[in-house]
């Protein structure tokens, strides 16, 4: 037999194949593998992990459920279909069993414990909530992969656990792979962005302006595109921003900063973290002298190759500022870009239209259920108690958690129907729908982020509750800058006070929202040239450190003698 014709070789074969990126060769070998060893789970398991990022998900559940119809005992397939059946198909409750099954083979497995977490408050499923955030945390504090930093940053307010957990996460999926770049000299500093959400996605709705802002005498701006493109007019917005525009995501992590590294980027910002078509493995080869964190991940990165993180006073404090792994670039007012031409419809909905009573109080929020915890809940149905005839007001991300948040209603003594779901709208129409809410309740600990900025843009006035890390400080640095510091509530109870206070006191809404109209245009907030500056200001002082030989250090753009930075 040619021993390169065999089940072994073909998988092997395919494994090398399915590392380079090259996906369709790489199935090719995996399916002469199954083909002459039908019950080669191993060979079906890895299949399906590139079906996956082929897009085929029910492909790719097929092939690991032959893996683990052959070997029922193989953990790590159970954990993967797990992962496909609920981040690829929202089958959550069946991904909940079979992520409960892989720890059930397998109580050690890395990065299993936050999965079932991140499923569980996708499904708005808080059975043993605390004891689940306790196994993750008590791996996490020992070191070990417990959870993926995102999932953590959904039930974690603690900003020296977060650096823990970013950082075991770095040094176990992306450690330190050298240096790329070689120093050079441009008459514009080579200012690229990376990110797998060029499209209609909530940080390309807040950045798209941005991009084409920037000015050209003293940038040349490139995009490493590293998602799929969805044919909106979002995304050829955002193609028409950029200077350079550079498609990455066939490639492996190696190649990819080896063409960054080819293109002598002198800034790379990346715009995911550990969120979304991460690349953190680009960023981990230094394919660019200055690396930044910016927008996509609320929090450190964890990583030593990663420089600065760019934020404002109230997500980092100064005194925190050892929390992160990055040198912090503090700007002023808030750290968030927002863009002050986005388009709301003009179309008029009217409650019926939307499912809302024809009369009471619409408190809403538009977060993803992971960001529901059951104290951030109960806080919202003690509101709703106290709220005679209101309603809340929410996205339905997916059927198993509206019917989960319906029955958590009902056991806290609110009626189910007090609950509204909305479907998705484009966000050009979700904007305009939006308006009919009375007040955006946040949550906590992870606030509202680009759903913020949405309720402020769409005139809504929102009630925050302080928080004690970056994820959970957003919405009050936007309500700052917003200038609305009122509505920053300094505790639960205040929290609960107030929106309880807002929704019987009409006047005082009113004010509040013909506040929020004339801030609009005159506060920081919604001053994108304004902020592009800033946030250009920043990149400039980075690169003048760099270019006179010093390290990295954090700094802080201000405001001075009625200039708009120094």
């Amino acid at each position: 037999m040619d021993p390169q014709d065999t089940p072994d070789a073909h998988y092997n074969r395919g494994n090398a194949l399915y590392a380079q990126r090259r996906l369709a060769e790489a199935l090719a070998s995996y399916d002469r593998a199954v083909a002459q060893r039908p019950g080669f789970a191993l060979a079906w398991n890895n299949r399906g992990g590139v079906l996956r990022d082929l897009g085929r998900a029910d492909d790719a559940i097929a092939s690991i459920s032959r893996a683990i119809a052959i070997h029922s005992g193989y953990a790590q397939a159970w954990f993967n279909r797990a992962t496909v059946r609920g981040l690829d198909r929202g089958d959550y409750p069946a991904a909940i069993a079979d992520v409960k099954q892989a720890l059930a083979l397998d109580p050690g497995m890395i990065y299993a414990p936050g999965l079932l977490l991140h499923l569980q408050m996708q499904a708005c499923d808080w059975r043993d909530f605390d004891r689940h955030v306790a196994a993750v945390e008590a791996r996490m504090r020992a070191g070990t992969e417990a959870a993926e930093p995102f999932v953590y940053q959904a039930v974690s307010c603690v900003p020296a656990d977060l650096f823990r957990c970013a950082e075991i996460h770095a040094a176990s999926r992306y450690p330190a792979a050298g240096r790329l770049w070689r120093p050079r000299a441009h008459d514009r500093i080579r200012l690229g962005y990376v990110s797998g959400e060029f499209r209609t996605q909530a940080t390309a709705l807040l950045a798209a302006r941005l991009y084409a802002l920037h000015d050209r005498a003293r940038f040349e701006v490139f995009a490493f595109d590293s998602g799929a493109a969805d044919d909106s007019p979002m995304r050829a917005q955002l193609e028409a921003a950029f200077d350079r525009w550079i498609g990455i995501r066939e490639m492996t992590d190696a190649a990819a900063a080896a063409r960054i590294a080819a293109e002598e980027i002198d800034i790379l910002v990346n715009l995911n973290g550990y969120f979304g078509e991460e690349r953190m493995g680009v960023f981990a080869r230094r394919p660019a002298p200055l690396q930044v964190n910016y927008l996509g991940f609320p929090g450190t990165l964890g990583a030593p190759y990663i420089d600065y993180i760019v934020a404002d006073a109230i997500v980092i404090p100064p005194g925190e500022a050892a929390h992160y792994a990055e040198q912090v670039a503090w700007l002023p007012d808030s750290y968030q870009v927002n863009n002050d031409r986005r388009a709301v419809a003009a179309e008029a909905f009217s409650r019926a239209d939307c499912g809302l009573p024809g009369s009471g109080f619409v408190f809403c929020n538009f977060n993803n259920a992971y960001k529901f915890t059951p104290g951030c809940f109960a806080a919202w149905m003690r509101i709703l108690r106290a709220a005679p005839g209101s309603v809340l007001w929410l996205l339905e991300a997916n059927r198993h958690a509206a019917a989960n948040l319906r029955q958590a209603a009902k056991a806290q003594g609110v009626a189910a129907e007090r609950l509204v779901f909305a479907p998705y709208l484009s966000p050009e129409r979700h904007l305009a729908r939006l308006k009919l809410a009375d007040l955006c309740l946040d949550s906590f600990p992870y606030n509202a982020h680009t759903t913020a900025s949405d309720s402020l843009w769409a005139g809504v006035p929102l009630l925050t509750l302080r928080g004690s890390a970056f994820a959970g400080r957003v919405a009050e640095s936007l309500l700052r800058a917003a200038g609305l510091p009122e509505l920053v509530a300094p505790s639960l109870g205040d929290f609960e006070a107030q929106a309880i206070a807002l929704a019987g006191a009409p006047q005082t809404l009113k004010a509040l929202r013909e506040k929020l109209a004339a801030n609009r245009v005159a506060a920081p907030l919604f001053d994108t040239p304004r902020f592009t500056r800033r946030l250009e200001a920043a990149y400039i002082r980075m690169w003048e450190l760099h270019s006179a030989g010093e390290t990295p250090r954090s700094f802080e753009i201000a405001c001075r003698g009625g200039a708009p930075f120094n």
